[in-house]
């Protein structure tokens, strides 16, 4: 029987694994994820836009050295731009090259509706692949509640039927990572065949970690004050707070501007990074920025960072 130590030790090295592939998972995150592969169950992460949820299935890919099929969801999306088309250009040139062709009819047929006429979306490759690729549904919520009911199909038996080939079934099942940001309601029969977790925005030590992994570049001290001005940030009412996303990216940009540390005037000028409606810009730039640099550097002193 497999110890509860063991199992932790199994949820530290896939932490390890992941931090060595770029991403700073926190503890509770990696179980999901353990459970996930264990369990052979999709993982459904929801979370604000930005907060590392679609990194989390291209840490998962690099780490175990497996394919990355990545789904994006948008409205309107259907089932043949999900799973298949037939390249109806190719079969209708093969139909004409086949005109002479004493074949019978139905061998003709067969030969027009064969796989290298198939043209396989991202479901349709992710159960193709020999090796269990991880499938990357990425923003779920973006997708109408009709596509949601085709997935359920697809997630319960890694199978499907295209009528001129018949069923085809997964070698081995994918590893399912689903994303939203919920911007509407998940319907409980797709929650119910997923393990959830929520992806919340991560506190100072774990956000530094991420900057120092993903921008290198951004020094020491400019990065424990970024850091620590961009979770203030987020305490104020904003329309649209700062995600991990903005954070490199202002990051990469005050380290491309040769910033050792947060200056008012640079700060208000690359406040574009960061923030994305201008309301938001016309809240903190100026005396507001410099306020809260100032509380900045005042709560990295008690924490004794930078």
């Amino acid at each position: 029987m497999t110890g509860a130590g063991t199992r932790m030790g199994e949820v530290d090295a896939l932490r390890s694994r992941l931090h060595g592939a770029g991403y700073v998972a926190d503890r509770d995150l990696a179980a999901a994820m353990l459970l996930m592969i264990d369990l052979g169950r999709p993982l459904l992460l929801e979370g604000d836009a930005g907060v590392g949820k679609t990194e989390v299935a291209k840490a998962l890919a690099a780490a175990s050295g497996a394919r990355l099929i990545r789904l994006q969801c948008y409205e309107g999306l259907d089932a043949h731009a999900a799973m298949y088309e037939w390249n109806y250009q190719r079969q209708l040139l093969a139909i004409k090259l086949l005109e002479h062709d004493d074949r019978p009819v139905a061998q003709k047929e067969q030969d027009i509706f064969s796989d290298r006429y198939l043209l396989k979306r991202p479901l349709l490759e992710a159960i193709s692949c020999e090796k269990a690729p991880v499938l990357l549904i990425d923003e779920i919520d973006r997708a109408d509640e009709a596509f949601e009911a085709y997935l359920l199909e697809i997630l319960s038996d890694f199978q499907v039927t295209i009528p001129e080939l018949g069923a085809l079934k997964a070698p081995e099942p994918p590893i399912v990572v689903i994303t939203s940001n919920r911007t509407r309601e998940i319907h409980d029969a797709l929650k119910r065949r997923c393990l959830y977790h929520w992806v919340g925005y991560p506190d100072l030590k774990r956000e530094m970690a991420i900057v120092r992994a993903k921008a290198p570049r951004a020094p020491e001290r400019l990065t424990a004050e970024l850091v620590a001005f961009v979770q203030r940030l987020r305490k104020q009412d904003l329309f649209k707070s700062p995600g991990v996303a903005e954070t490199l990216d202002w990051a990469a940009a005050l380290a491309e501007l040769d910033a050792v540390a947060l200056d008012p005037a640079q700060v208000s000028d690359t406040l574009g990074v960061l923030l994305k409606y201008q309301d938001d810009i016309a809240k903190i730039e100026g005396a507001k920025a410099q306020t809260l640099i100032e509380e900045t550097r005042a709560e990295l002193r008690r924490l004794e960072i930078g």
